[in-house]
């Protein structure tokens, strides 16, 4: 058994000392220039369904974060009485103020629907291709279709 051990161990060290002599051989390798793409179009690669869901679930996400000072800000504001909740109704009446809203709304229902699929994928439910991708694409069109309702609801 000694004798095993010793003959695995000199293997090991004979399999690295190989390695060693095969990768120091090459010796320019580390300053040789590879042939990397030196222009990378993002917009001309297409993302699987599932990696856009994903990355705009980090996205809605922060911008859900962002916009919590304003909201804050608007609630304090309101609560001050009539003459405050009248100057809340005034800031949100702005029209561009409305479309981020939306943008706003759609962050909401994107991360919840989102989140939700993840956790139903976290216990192995709809984890098969066909079923992530339709569910991602589920998430994708419902997220839209709420927001472009609430904008049609605020207009």
């Amino acid at each position: 058994m000694i004798q095993r051990e010793l003959d695995t161990g000199i293997a090991l060290a004979f399999q690295r000392e190989r390695w060693y002599k095969i990768i120091c051989q090459n010796k320019d390798f580390m300053t040789t220039q590879r042939t990397a793409p030196v222009y990378l179009d993002l917009l001309r690669i297409r993302f699987p369904v599932g990696a856009v869901t994903s990355i705009a679930h980090r996205i809605s996400g922060v911008l859900l974060f962002l916009s919590l000072p304003f909201f804050i800000y608007l609630l304090d504001i309101s609560l001050q009485g009539p003459e405050g909740y009248a100057e809340a109704i005034a800031i949100l009446g702005n029209h561009w103020l409305r479309f981020g809203s939306a943008l706003i709304a759609w962050s909401l229902f994107h991360h919840l629907l989102s989140g939700i699929r993840f956790l139903l994928i976290d216990i192995e439910t709809g984890v098969s291709l066909k079923q992530a991708r339709a569910s991602a694409w589920l998430v994708n069109l419902t997220g839209l279709v709420l927001a472009l309702a609430y904008l049609g609801w605020i207009l």
